[in-house]
C-alpha cells in the first residue's frame, strides 16, 4: 500500500517502453535459480503485483516513462528517487524540472542502460551462485506545495514498484511462431545456438567484401592474387597491390599490346593514360623506330640504307615524369620484359 499523503491530487503513473512478451510464470522462473531474496524483493511481494515490467538487453538502452499530474489548483513541488537491487550505474533519471503547474502534466524519464558484455563478464558470475537476471526496484515519489513553509521537506507521496529483466536479444525468436514467445526460457536457449552460428552467418552475408581485393583483409590478398594468377610485389604498398589485383583481368585481356603495356605502368607508376592526347604528347609514349627497309632502285647505301642496319620489332617506351613521381627503373624494366611480345626489343627512355 502506498503511504497516506495530504497531496491526493497528484497521481503517478508507470509505462513501459519495452515490456516482456512472455508470461509471468515463465519470467519468474529465473527467480527460482537463486535460493535467497533481498529486502526489496519480499517487500514488494507484499504489494500488489507489480505492473509495471521492463525487459533491457545489455548494450542497448531503455527507459521506464513516469507520467505525474497535478490536478489541485496549486503549483507543486516533486522529486523521485529509486531504490533496487541492481547497480545504481545502470540508471539515470531524468525530469523536465521539479515543479509541476496546476491542472499540467510531466514526464520523467528512468534511463537503463546495462553493460555490453553483461553475460560474459566473468567478474558478474560468482563460484556456486547463479547469475541473477531479474531485478526488482521502486520508485518513491517525493511531492510537497509550492510556496509552502513546509515545501523545503518534500513529503513522500506514493511507491511504485517495477520489474527489471535482463534478457539478451534473439535474432532466432523472430523466425518462431508467436507463442513461443510466451515461454522466457525459449528465447535464452535459442541465443546459445545464435551465439555459435551468427558469425558464420554474418560472415556469409558480407561474403562478396571478401572477395574484392579493395574491400577484404590483408590476409587474404594473397589467396585472391593466387587466384586470379597474379604476382605479389613486396616493393609496392598494399593499396597499390590491391588495384593492381582488381585489374588483373584488364591486363590479361590487353597482354602484348602498346594499349596493354601502356596501361600496366600506368598502374604501377601513377602516370595518367592521357588518352585523350596524342602519342607523342602522352607521359607514357610507346612508338615504333620503322623505315620502308631496303627498296630496289630507290635505296642508295651510305645515304638511306646500311648494311646490318635496322632493328625489326623494335619500340621505345619514353616516359615523361614531369609529376616528380619516384620511378623504379628496374620495376619498369621488368614490366616490359614481362608483357611485350618475345621476339621483340625495346628501349626505355625517361624525360
Amino acid at each position: 500500500m502506498a503511504p497516506k499523503s495530504k497531496l491526493q491530487s497528484l497521481s503517478v503513473r508507470l509505462i513501459s517502453m519495452k515490456s516482456p512478451d512472455a508470461k509471468e510464470e515463465t519470467l519468474t522462473s529465473a527467480d527460482k535459480l537463486g535460493s535467497s531474496h533481498s529486502d526489496l524483493q519480499q517487500l514488494n511481494a507484499k504489494r500488489s503485483p507489480t505492473k509495471c515490467k521492463l525487459v533491457v538487453n545489455p548494450g542497448e538502452p531503455s527507459e521506464i516513462v513516469v507520467k505525474l499530474k497535478n490536478s489541485s489548483n496549486r503549483s507543486l513541488l516533486t522529486n523521485l528517487r529509486v531504490e533496487g537491487d541492481f547497480p545504481t550505474q545502470w540508471l539515470q533519471i531524468g525530469m523536465e524540472g521539479n515543479e509541476l503547474p496546476p491542472q499540467a502534466e510531466m514526464e520523467a524519464v528512468l534511463y537503463f542502460q546495462i553493460p555490453t558484455d553483461f553475460f560474459e563478464n566473468q567478474e558478474a558470475i560468482v563460484q556456486g551462485s547463479p547469475l541473477t537476471i531479474n531485478y526488482q526496484g521502486q520508485l518513491q515519489v517525493y511531492g510537497g506545495y509550492a510556496n509552502d513553509d513546509a515545501a523545503a521537506d518534500l513529503e513522500l507521496f506514493d511507491i511504485k514498484p517495477f520489474k527489471i529483466y535482463v534478457r539478451p536479444s534473439s535474432l532466432y525468436l523472430s523466425f518462431l511462431p508467436d507463442i513461443y514467445r510466451e515461454v522466457d526460457f525459449v528465447a535464452r536457449f535459442l541465443k546459445i545456438f545464435e551465439e555459435s552460428l551468427e558469425p558464420d552467418v554474418q560472415i556469409l552475408d558480407s561474403l562478396w567484401a571478401y572477395l574484392d581485393p579493395m574491400l577484404t583483409s590483408e590476409t587474404m590478398l594473397p589467396f585472391i592474387a593466387h587466384w586470379v594468377g597474379w604476382e605479389l610485389s613486396p616493393a609496392l604498398d598494399i593499396d597499390r597491390q590491391r588495384y593492381l589485383i582488381k585489374q588483373a583481368m584488364q591486363i590479361y585481356r590487353w597482354r602484348g599490346t602498346r594499349r596493354g603495356l601502356r596501361f600496366y605502368i600506368h598502374l604501377f607508376t601513377g602516370l595518367p593514360l592521357d588518352e585523350h592526347l596524342p602519342e607523342g604528347e602522352k607521359h607514357i609514349n610507346i612508338f615504333e623506330i620503322s623505315g620502308r627497309g631496303f627498296v630496289l632502285g630507290e635505296a642508295q647505301l651510305g645515304q638511306n640504307a646500311s648494311t646490318g642496319g635496322g632493328r625489326p620489332f623494335h619500340f621505345v617506351v619514353r616516359i615523361r615524369n614531369d609529376l616528380q613521381n619516384r620511378l623504379n627503373l628496374a620495376l619498369v624494366h621488368r614490366i616490359i620484359e614481362r608483357e611485350k611480345p618475345a621476339f621483340c626489343t625495346y628501349d626505355l627512355e625517361t624525360i
